[in-house]
């Protein structure tokens, strides 16, 4: 269980980030349209996982917005924003602020991507979403990068997170 704070508050997480080295646990996630999308379907690409708890919040929607330009470009990369909230929202914010180079998932149908990640808030105002966190996935599907943003209301560290790729 790993310790983070909610506007300074403390809140506990299910576990700990996949470590550095390790095979990225595969998951199954929905998209927009309702359809699933997993880890094993973008096999050899470099994949940025942007967990976050919901994109109604500013910090999130900022974070999305951010890698939508800084992985725009970056060869065989596909960025993920990972959240609780429904595939509808998640069209209509991608739609409306014009994301076209994140994928928005959720993961409101299944439980397991919060526990194999270790990033589900256990208690607290957030209790049942996720932790911000980064995790980046090598075309090798081994992890290269985590960051649990010790503050769940500031932005991760997108150069390092780019810089793993």
């Amino acid at each position: 269980m790993a310790k983070v704070t909610l506007k300074g508050s403390p809140v506990n997480t299910s576990g700990e980030l996949p470590a550095k080295g390790s095979k990225a646990p595969d998951f199954k996630l929905v998209k927009s349209d309702l359809s699933d999308l997993s880890l094993s379907d973008l096999k050899g690409k470099n994949v940025i996982l942007s967990i976050s708890p919901s994109l109604d919040t500013s910090v999130c929607a900022t974070s999305v917005r951010k890698f939508n330009e800084m992985a725009a470009g970056k060869p065989n990369t596909t960025v993920l924003a990972i959240t609780k909230d429904l595939p509808f929202a998640n069209g209509r914010f991608c739609t409306t602020e014009g994301i076209t180079n994140v994928h928005a998932l959720s993961g409101f149908r299944d439980s397991s991507f919060g526990k194999a990640y270790g990033i589900e808030i256990t208690d607290g105002l957030f209790t049942g979403l996720y932790a911000r966190a980064i995790v980046v996935v090598g075309e090798d599907g081994n992890v290269k990068h985590t960051q649990l943003v010790p503050e769940i209301a500031e932005e991760p560290d997108y150069d390092a997170a780019l810089a793993a790729l």
